[in-house]
C-alpha cells in the first residue's frame, strides 16, 4: 500500500492538464468550466484507483491522464436525451420515447419554434385567443365529438376529468378495469389524487348493468369506463357496454367517461390488426367524454386527448388543473400536423410512422431484410455471422397487447464476441443501437428501423467490430 501511496505524488496538477495542447484546443470548442470539471474528475479517480489495493495500477503518464480527460470532457458534454437507434420491433417503445413523429409535425414544430405564433392570438379578430382552437376542430372532425381539449398526457387527462365532474364525489369503475400501466399509474391511485373517491362495482372478471345500478345514490357524480388496453381478461367474462352504461348514466343525470388510453383514429382490422374500438365509435355509445393518448396509436406527440359533449368540456376547461396541465406551442404544432394527415386515411396510413410500421406486409420486411443483409456482409465480413429469420414485432406503449405482427429480422452471431458483449457496445455506440436478444442472437428488426436510421446501425456495427 506504501508503494500505492508514493505514486500520488505523480498525479499531475490540474492547472497542468488544462495548459496540454490536447486540452487548450478543446476548450476553443468546449466551456472551460466543462473541460476544468473533466480533468478534476479524472484525477479523482486515479486517486481512488492508487488506493484500492484490489483495483489494477491505472497509467500516469502525462498524454495517458490528457487523453482520459479529454474522453471525459467529450462524454460530459454530449447531451443525455439524445437519438438512438431502435431495432427491437417493438413500435411503441415507452423507454425509447414512443411515437416517432411524421415529417409533417417536425416541420410545424421548427417553424413555429423558430419565431412568434399565434398561440393565443385570434388573427380575424385582431384579439386574445384560445390555444385549444388550432386542434379542436380537427379532432371533433374526426371523431364525432362537440368539443375537444387537450393536455399533457392520457394520465393528466383522466385525472382532470374526475377532478372536473367528480371532485369531492364518488365515481363507479368496474374491478376488472382497476388498471395498472407503466411508470405506476394506476387508477385508484389517479382518483384519490384527483378528490374522487372510488367505489368498486362488478367483480374481476365479470361485471353486469345491475352492479353499477344498485351502487348509484346520492353521492355519486361519475361512471368511469377503462378500456384495458394493456392486458386482456379471457374466458368466463362479462363487460356492460358503452351503451347500456351511458342509458343508466343519463337516468340519474351523471356523465360516463371513458379512458380509451391508446385512442385509435381509423380501423387497422384490414391490415391484419385485432379489432379495437375506434375514438368515434366509443363516442357513438352515447358516453360524455373519451380520454386517449397523442404519442400511440395515433401517432402524434405526448399529449391527452379529451373530446366529448360541449357543456362537459365546458367544465373540464373552467377547472384550475387545466391550465397546469397545458400543452406548449411545440405540442400543439406537431399535433395540429398529425391530425390533418388523418382527413384521408390512406394519407395518414402513408406517412404517420406508427401507422406504416403497423401495416408493412411480410414481403416489404423480407425485401427490407434482404437489402440490409448485403449491406451487413459487405461492411463487416466474416466478423459477425448474418442470417434472415421468422420474427414477431409487438406494439408496445400499452396498445394492442394481443397484437403479434410477423415478419422477418436479421439474427446477427459475432465470431469474437458474446452475443451480450455485442447489446452492450452497440448500446454505447454513437449512436446507440438497441435491438433485443434471443435464442443466443442478436435481433434486428427491420419494421422500427427507417432508411436514415440502417446508415446510423451500419456506423454502429463497424464502430463495433472495428473497435
Amino acid at each position: 500500500m506504501s508503494d500505492r501511496r508514493a505514486l500520488l505524488r505523480h498525479l499531475p496538477a490540474i492547472d497542468r492538464l488544462l495548459s496540454s495542447p490536447q486540452l487548450s484546443r478543446l476548450e476553443q470548442t468546449l466551456p472551460h468550466i466543462l473541460v476544468r470539471e473533466a480533468a478534476q474528475k479524472v484525477v479523482d479517480e486515479l486517486r481512488r484507483e492508487l488506493l484500492d489495493e484490489r483495483a489494477p495500477l491505472p497509467d500516469l503518464a502525462f498524454d495517458a491522464v490528457v487523453e482520459r480527460a479529454a474522453a471525459r470532457a467529450a462524454e460530459m458534454a454530449r447531451p443525455s436525451l439524445r437519438r438512438v437507434v431502435n431495432v427491437t420491433g417493438t413500435l411503441l417503445h415507452t423507454n425509447l420515447g414512443r411515437a416517432p413523429l411524421c415529417a409533417e409535425a417536425l416541420q410545424a414544430i421548427t417553424e413555429v419554434a423558430q419565431g412568434y405564433s399565434n398561440l393565443e392570438y385570434d388573427l380575424e379578430a385582431g384579439q386574445r385567443g384560445k390555444r385549444y382552437t388550432h386542434v379542436e376542430e380537427l379532432i371533433c372532425r374526426l371523431t364525432g365529438g362537440e368539443a375537444a381539449t387537450v393536455v399533457n398526457n392520457n394520465a393528466g387527462a383522466v385525472m382532470l376529468a374526475l377532478a372536473a365532474l367528480a371532485g369531492s364525489r364518488n365515481a363507479l369503475v368496474s374491478r376488472g378495469e382497476l388498471i395498472e400501466i407503466g411508470g405506476s399509474f394506476r387508477i385508484p391511485d389517479i382518483m384519490a389524487a384527483s378528490g374522487v373517491e372510488l367505489v368498486e362495482v362488478g367483480t374481476t372478471n365479470k361485471t353486469h348493468l345491475k352492479d353499477y345500478a344498485g351502487a348509484i345514490d346520492s353521492g355519486t357524480s361519475l361512471i368511469l369506463k377503462v378500456h384495458t388496453s394493456n392486458y386482456r381478461i379471457l374466458g368466463f367474462t362479462e363487460a356492460v357496454s358503452g351503451e347500456e352504461l351511458a342509458g343508466l348514466a343519463h337516468q340519474h343525470g351523471i356523465p360516463v367517461l371513458e379512458d380509451l388510453g391508446s385512442g385509435l383514429l381509423i380501423d387497422l382490422t384490414p391490415h391484419g390488426l385485432p379489432r379495437e374500438p375506434t375514438v368515434r365509435e366509443a363516442l357513438q355509445t352515447g358516453i360524455d367524454l373519451v380520454t386517449f393518448s397523442g404519442d400511440k396509436l395515433l401517432g402524434g406527440p405526448q399529449a391527452g386527448i379529451i373530446v366529448g359533449k360541449r357543456t362537459v368540456i365546458d367544465q373540464l376547461r373552467k377547472h384550475p388543473m387545466a391550465r397546469a396541465l397545458r400543452i406548449d406551442k411545440l405540442t400543439l404544432a406537431a399535433l395540429e400536423a398529425t391530425l390533418r394527415l388523418y382527413l384521408d386515411p390512406n394519407r395518414a396510413l402513408a406517412q404517420v410512422p406508427t401507422l406504416k410500421m403497423l401495416a408493412l406486409p411480410i414481403a416489404e420486411l423480407q425485401q427490407r431484410c434482404e437489402n440490409l443483409l448485403t449491406r451487413l456482409s459487405e461492411a463487416l465480413g466474416d466478423a459477425v455471422a448474418c442470417s434472415i429469420v421468422d420474427s414477431t414485432a409487438t406494439v408496445g406503449g400499452g396498445a394492442l397487447p394481443l397484437a403479434e405482427l410477423p415478419g422477418r429480422a436479421i439474427a446477427l452471431v459475432p465470431v469474437k464476441l458474446s452475443v451480450n458483449e455485442l447489446a452492450n457496445r452497440l448500446r454505447r455506440s454513437e449512436p446507440p443501437v438497441l435491438g433485443r436478444i434471443q435464442d443466443d442472437r442478436f435481433l434486428v428488426d427491420p419494421r422500427t428501423l427507417n432508411h436514415e436510421d440502417q446508415e446510423l446501425l451500419l456506423q454502429a456495427l463497424q464502430q463495433v467490430f472495428n473497435h
